[in-house]
């Protein structure tokens, strides 16, 4: 398993502290799993202290010995109790900040306002942002395991046919497709930013399941196993002469790869070949249109417009309920940034990564799409991933 560098974790804290300086931030507070993972390289029960000027102090709770094998920072020590952090931060020669960054888009009300209570002088502001912006942008190394999880991805998608026999549940196809996972390194989670937010693997559904509507931001919705989970693979029956498409996201060493094929037992019909078509039109005109400085919302305007002059417009990420999106950042966690959406006008930045997935639902019938992760380069879009994007037929 790879390990963190200790130069690109530098890197990191150093790109962080100036965007504190700049805020006129005195330090920031890391809590969240996925941002302590990415400053610290471990995700064990700590708090990362980052001043603006200095050494970065990593206090874990639970487990010490496991946080010191697995995080290359010079300092980590014990956490005795939550509202001993002020005081710990002054026997490691800190000064408390008067101004504090906090990841305020994801900590629960409860520890912010206990945060206000042990710093009571301190004037607290929201670092998720600037956290966000930075990870948006991939080094070397992280675009080495997106492409190392884009490999074990497609060797997955690749299988699924054998797999697959007329008549199966769409969870139990479900269930063998992710067993390869499991088996290839999978985690089973799948990490996403934002409170509720919930996703196994991802989507696996068929037929009119595809456009059954749910709660999640997706083109595709599916009934789920019940009304406690409602989105994703269920009970339905997978029949011959209706598509199944499988939206899964791939795991290696935290970064994740999303991957949408579409499998046909039979014949499709002609409203979703055409659809699939319009969609691979979408794909290679947004791949050479994404370069450094284009506005991320103008893509999804492109798409739209392309939707429409196929007659397609009204089932175009949706049928009457579209998710408002074309494409998502993706990295450490699913919805990074940029997204691909109406009104997002982050430009977008060499070393992004971005899962496309144009799609179109049509109620009763299903769906027909595809998605691949890229990278931005100064030449457009680089996919990291090489399976074909054909219909598969069984």
């Amino acid at each position: 398993m790879p390990v963190t560098p200790p130069d690109e974790l530098k890197r990191r804290l150093a790109a962080l502290q100036a965007g504190l300086t700049a805020q006129g931030l005195d330090g920031a507070v890391v809590v969240q799993n996925v941002d302590l993972f990415y400053f610290a390289a471990t995700a064990q029960n700590a708090h990362l202290f980052v001043p603006a000027e200095g050494q970065p102090l990593l206090l874990v709770k639970k487990n010490l010995a496991r946080a010191r094998e697995e995080s290359p920072l010079a300092t980590i020590g014990p956490m005795p109790s939550l509202k001993e952090l002020p005081a710990t931060l002054q026997e490691y020669g800190y000064t408390l900040p008067s101004k504090l960054g906090l990841e305020l888009d994801v900590l629960p009300a409860g520890q912010f306002l206990y945060y206000q209570k042990i710093f009571p002088s301190a004037h607290i502001a929201d670092v998720s942002p600037l956290i966000r912006e930075q990870r948006a942008v991939k080094s070397p190394f992280e675009l080495d395991l997106m492409r190392r999880a884009a490999r074990l991805t497609d060797e997955v998608f690749a299988a699924i046919p054998s797999q697959f026999q007329p008549g199966m549940s769409e969870l139990e196809l479900a269930g063998r497709i992710e067993a390869l996972f499991r088996r290839a390194g999978h985690p089973g989670l799948v990490r996403m930013r934002g409170f509720n937010q919930e996703l196994v693997y991802g989507h696996l559904l068929s037929g009119a399941n595809m456009a059954v509507p749910s709660c999640v931001d997706s083109p595709t919705g599916g009934a789920g196993t019940g009304p406690d989970f409602p989105h994703g693979a269920g009970f339905k029956p997978v029949e011959r002469d209706e598509p199944f498409q499988v939206d899964y996201v791939g795991s290696f060493y935290g970064y994740l790869i999303d991957q949408t094929r579409l499998f046909v037992p039979g014949k499709l019909s002609a409203p979703l070949e055409k659809a699939f078509q319009t969609a691979l039109v979408i794909q290679a005109r947004l791949a050479g249109l994404a370069r450094p400085g284009y506005p991320a919302g103008e893509l999804y305007r492109e798409a739209q417009q392309i939707a429409q002059d196929h007659g397609l417009a009204d089932h175009f990420m949706g049928d009457g309920r579209s998710c408002g999106f074309v494409g998502h950042g993706i990295g450490l966690e699913l919805n990074e940034l940029p997204v691909l959406a109406p009104g997002f006008p982050m430009p977008l930045a060499a070393g992004m990564t971005i899962a496309l997935e144009p799609k179109f639902i049509f109620n009763g019938l299903g769906g027909a799409g595809l998605e691949n992760t890229f990278v931005v380069t100064e030449q457009g879009l680089e996919r990291l991933g090489s399976l074909p994007d054909d219909i598969v037929y069984l």
